[in-house]
């Protein structure tokens, strides 16, 4: 069996539906499961309906009613027939959310969250299926939350594999297609759960493992694996292949390729993984497998702008030992700062940091009563895998070096822009 999972923006509108059938019928579809995203910016919209559900917002209802109107314009541009039975099946879902909306009583925000994003991925994999159907391609819609079974961690929920392997391995049917949604599962109570970052990745991941499949492949609107963000660099280039070790030290670093979690079932059953375009079907993408770390052997540029580089120093000249460091972590922690490169030496300690939640301000005050600390805000960290002289002077051109690391195969740098 193949699994394909197809995101957000390949389903993002009728054209989008109608080329994932043109994608099956060049690449084959027998005996293949769809893992399916919620439809373009869908999940975004439901988190605005929670905002206002939480606030009581009398923007609510309409909030839910522009959903539903996004939704209904696909199916008008898919379908003929306004009776046919999808128009009833997507309205009955729509009914379900609003009733969870009207009666649900707990105040757990990662509990309502879970309930209501759910219902992008269960009303897109709904009308992909329907429309499969109506284009003579027979399927199998599969509810996930029956398949893949967590505890109740909400919104970032771990699997429980055992029952997971079981209930996938025992009842996917085999030799047909098989459509399902990304992102989701149920815990014990069946209640809705979500896998956290890269959630639908992930499910695609799971299945594989459990289905003992062929290959995964996940379908983007890019060639494939780029050694470069192309927004940040001109001359970005395809890479035939990557090894399973090299994609989890890029994602590690930053680089969007494949979240770590996906990597590892496939990794332990050496299940290969290929990005391919939804555009251009037929080319070969890139294989993430087990074998050489890069094909072609390109430096590899992850860039993480509005950064912030923090450094600190002992005000007595005094030693930053190990329990000065514990104690800085554990500050980092609290106030949810991402640590991206330490530097040390015997009386400073340097780091590049994302302040994603702006808490910066009320920890430097706690940190400047025992240490000197100078910071710089919005620069950017550039991490080259694989790096040569060429790549770093690329980097480095036109820009103020703050901060350099090297090691065998990464060099990092911290610049700011020159003004």
């Amino acid at each position: 069996m193949r699994v394909f999972k197809f995101g957000g923006a390949s389903v993002k509108d009728a054209d989008g539906i109608k080329n994932v059938y043109d994608v099956l019928q060049k690449v084959g579809y027998e005996d293949v499961i769809l893992v399916v995203s919620a439809m373009g910016k869908t999940t975004n919209a439901l988190e605005v309906v929670i905002k206002n559900y939480f606030e009581k917002s009398t923007e609510l209802n309409s909030s839910v009613q522009e959903i539903k109107k996004y939704h209904n314009q696909i199916l008008l541009d898919l379908f003929e027939d306004e009776n046919h039975e999808v128009f009833a099946a997507v309205n009955a879902q729509f009914t379900e959310l609003e009733y969870f909306l009207a009666h649900n009583k707990s105040p757990n925000y990662n509990f309502v969250y879970d309930q209501v994003v759910s219902f992008g991925e269960l009303i897109s994999t709904n009308i992909l299926s329907h429309f499969m159907n109506f284009m003579g391609i027979q399927t199998q819609w599969l509810d996930v939350r029956n398949f893949i079974k967590t505890n109740a961690n909400y919104r970032d929920a771990e699997v429980d594999w055992e029952t997971t392997q079981q209930n996938i391995s025992k009842n996917v049917p085999r030799k047909q297609l098989n459509i399902t949604q990304g992102f989701l599962g149920a815990d014990e109570n069946n209640f809705t759960t979500t896998l956290g970052r890269e959630g639908s990745d992930y499910t695609a991941g799971i299945f594989a493992y459990c289905l003992n499949a062929e290959s995964v492949t996940i379908w983007k609107d890019v060639p494939g694996v780029m050694n470069a963000d192309p927004r940040y660099f001109e001359n970005a280039s395809l890479l035939n292949q990557i090894s399973y070790r090299e994609a989890i030290e890029l994602a590690f670093y930053g680089a969007t390729v494949i979240h770590p979690k996906t990597l590892q079932p496939l990794q332990k059953k050496e299940i290969p993984l290929y990005v391919k375009s939804f555009v251009n079907p037929l080319l070969k993408g890139t294989c993430v497998s087990k074998g050489v770390d890069l094909e072609p052997q390109y430096p590899c540029f992850i860039v993480k702008r509005e950064q912030l580089l923090i450094s600190l120093s002992s005000i007595d000249f005094s030693f930053i030992m190990e329990e000065n460091i514990s104690e800085i972590f554990g500050l980092f922690h609290e106030f949810k700062i991402k640590v991206n490169l330490i530097q040390n030496s015997a009386i400073s300690f340097s780091v590049c940091v994302e302040d994603k939640f702006g808490n910066f301000s009320e920890l430097n005050a706690i940190l400047s009563k025992k240490f000197k600390v100078e910071y710089s805000e919005n620069v950017t960290l550039y991490t080259i895998r694989h790096f040569t002289e060429e790549a770093a002077q690329t980097v480095e051109a036109n820009k103020e070096v703050l901060l350099k690391q090297v090691s065998r195969e990464t060099m990092q740098i911290v610049t700011k822009e020159l003004n």
